[in-house]
């Protein structure tokens, strides 16, 4: 009895709420099973169609009333009274209109219509004369005004005179300011152009001064080379020159050349005649051939282009006796020779 009772005292209290949950949770099964329920009943519920029509005409009338007759009433024929006779009356005879007697003129009205007559002609002079015044002041002013605006304008016509002869004035001292300054000016540039100009004339004489000097020594070297060189030159013994050699090819030059290029001619025609055909050869100092060019046509076309093929077949022209080649020389070639 005590071990039942003491296991009851140190077991766990009970959790409170147990009922109210359970109830609850019966509650939302039994709400969610009727919601199945009706759900189902729903779905296999059959659809009814109902409809329901009304009948109207196309335009809506109204029936007219009843005819109803009016009976008819006898009319009486009305009596038309006559109007009474009215008599006039004589006519009322019209009142005499009462004379009215003048009343002698009074003396003392008249007085004072002239006295005030005299009065109004009075004060009448006496504006008439301080308007006259008036009018003499207002002419008098403008007068003078007239006078004032006068004095004005001479006065501003003699300032913008002095104005302008003072500004004229002032121009030309600025001119002849500009004009002393700029003939300075010129005359310092000519002394300095005078300057620079003997002084170009100067560096001038010297360049030509050197220039003479060189001249001078290359020409004093040429004697003393040539005065040493005479024992090696190879002119002829008749020859006035004073080189070691000649400057252009010799005799036989001409001939060797004609050697070197006919057999580089290719020329087979039959021509009339023995034309001949100059060309002027340009070569390099090793006898190479730079250019050839036709001076005088022969006449023969054929002959022409065979002499330019030649040569420029042939290449290089041989050395002449110096071991010098021409730069340029003129050599004829004739189909015969």
């Amino acid at each position: 009895m005590h071990a039942a009772t003491d296991r009851l005292e140190f077991a766990p209290p009970p959790t409170p709420g147990l009922l109210r949950s359970l109830a609850l949770a019966v509650l939302a099964h039994a709400f969610l099973l009727a919601a199945l329920t009706w759900g189902v009943h729903w779905k296999r519920d059959a659809i009814r169609v109902t409809a329901e029509a009304e009948l109207w005409s196309a335009v809506p009338q109204a029936a007219a009333p009843k005819l109803v007759e009016v009976p008819i009433e006898p009319t009486a024929t009305p009596v038309t009274p006559k109007p009474p006779v009215v008599t006039p009356a004589p006519p009322t005879p019209p009142s005499p209109v009462p004379q009215v007697q003048p009343s002698p003129p009074d003396p003392n009205i008249a007085l004072e219509r002239e006295k005030l007559r005299e009065k109004k002609e009075l004060e009448l002079k006496k504006q008439q004369a301080l308007d006259k015044q008036r009018l003499e002041k207002q002419r008098l002013d403008q007068l003078k005004r007239e006078e004032l605006k006068q004095e004005k304008l001479q006065l501003e016509k003699k300032r913008l005179q002095d104005k302008r002869e003072s500004d004229k004035k002032a121009a030309e001292d600025k001119k002849a300011a500009e004009d002393k300054k700029k003939a300075a000016e010129d005359k310092k540039k000519a002394a300095e152009d005078k300057k620079k100009a003997a002084q170009e004339a100067q560096r001038k004489e010297a360049i030509q001064a050197q220039e003479d000097a060189k001249k001078l020594a290359a020409q004093r070297k040429a004697n003393i080379e040539r005065m040493t060189g005479l024992a090696g030159a190879s002119g002829a013994p008749t020859a006035r020159g004073t080189q070691l050699q000649s400057s252009g090819p010799s005799g036989s030059y001409a001939g060797r050349i004609r050697t070197r290029i006919k057999p580089n001619i290719v020329f087979a025609d039959d021509i009339s005649g023995n034309p001949a055909a100059e060309v002027e050869v340009r070569t390099s100092p090793d006898g190479t051939i730079i250019s050839r060019k036709l001076t005088k046509p022969s006449g023969v076309k054929s002959w022409d282009e065979a002499v330019l093929r030649a040569i420029d077949k042939t290449e290089v022209l041989p050395r002449d006796v110096d071991g010098r080649v021409p730069s340029a020389l003129v050599i004829s070639f004739r189909p015969r020779d």
